[in-house]
């Protein structure tokens, strides 16, 4: 996480470890900022799917320029967040149903054998750093707190593929991963939903900790089916649809 002295006198010599910590951290680039701010608000839905996003609205929103924000539209473009057409800036990306399925199926496997691969290489330390995610993630559900909770689970995911150790499907899994971040989201809005998806949680790391890939990979299959599922319950808004008490 990024975290957010003029003297008119010559100061006495500061031992090192003072130097160190009163060293002001290094702020990530403008245009990385940016795009994590654009990111949580497409994905929360204060963008909606194929909104237009107008530059100069989005700079005053955030205290910037207009080149960071055109720096951070590349990134979210490569990530599959928004489109970019010329002369015209970006537009929220608004995937078909088709896609959206597609998408969660590809994801789908691709995060069951990252935990099949990953079973082979963790160490007790990789297992504990897992467990912190879940239990400051499972905090967070339980005071209902999505925004929060969400952010922590897309960690928890990514750091699942990363310790899979084959880079050709951590890069393939960013690629995609952006293009349904949303509808992950939103998921979690439909009744139960939330809570299923935490016991699902608590069986991905018991299989983790027992090193059990193949029960691993049945489980990660078995949360992205379900998590389409609630999406498909889900309007264009991020609301549960009105006929979806009836299924």
């Amino acid at each position: 996480m990024t975290e957010r002295t003029d003297t008119s006198r010559v100061a006495p010599p500061l031992a090192a470890t003072e130097l160190t910590q009163q060293r002001p951290q290094r702020r990530r680039p403008l245009h990385e900022e940016a795009a994590e701010r654009l990111r949580d608000m497409i994905v929360e839905g204060e963008l909606a799917p194929g909104e237009r996003v107008r530059e100069q609205a989005v700079c005053d929103r955030l205290g910037l320029s207009r080149t960071p924000l055109r720096e951070a539209m590349k990134v979210l473009a490569a990530e599959g967040l928004v489109t970019l057409q010329p002369n015209r800036g970006a537009t929220v990306a608004d995937l078909s149903p088709a896609d959206i399925a597609d998408t969660f199926k590809v994801i789908g496997a691709l995060e069951a054998l990252a935990g099949e691969l990953a079973v082979e290489r963790v160490d007790d330390d990789d297992i504990a750093e897992m467990r912190v995610l879940h239990y400051q993630m499972a905090l967070h559900q339980t005071r209902g707190e999505l925004p929060e909770y969400f952010r922590l689970n897309q960690r928890v995911h990514e750091r699942l593929v990363e310790l899979s150790g084959n880079q050709v499907l951590i890069e393939t899994y960013r690629q995609l991963g952006g293009r349904i971040q949303r509808q992950r989201f939103v998921a979690n809005r439909w009744a139960g939903r939330w809570e299923q998806a935490m016991h699902e949680h608590e069986q991905m790391l018991d299989a983790l900790a027992a090193r059990d890939g193949r029960r691993l990979a049945d489980i990660l299959r078995l949360h992205l089916d379900n998590k389409l599922t609630a999406v498909e319950h889900i309007d264009r808004d991020g609301r549960p649809r009105h006929d979806a008490a009836a299924d």
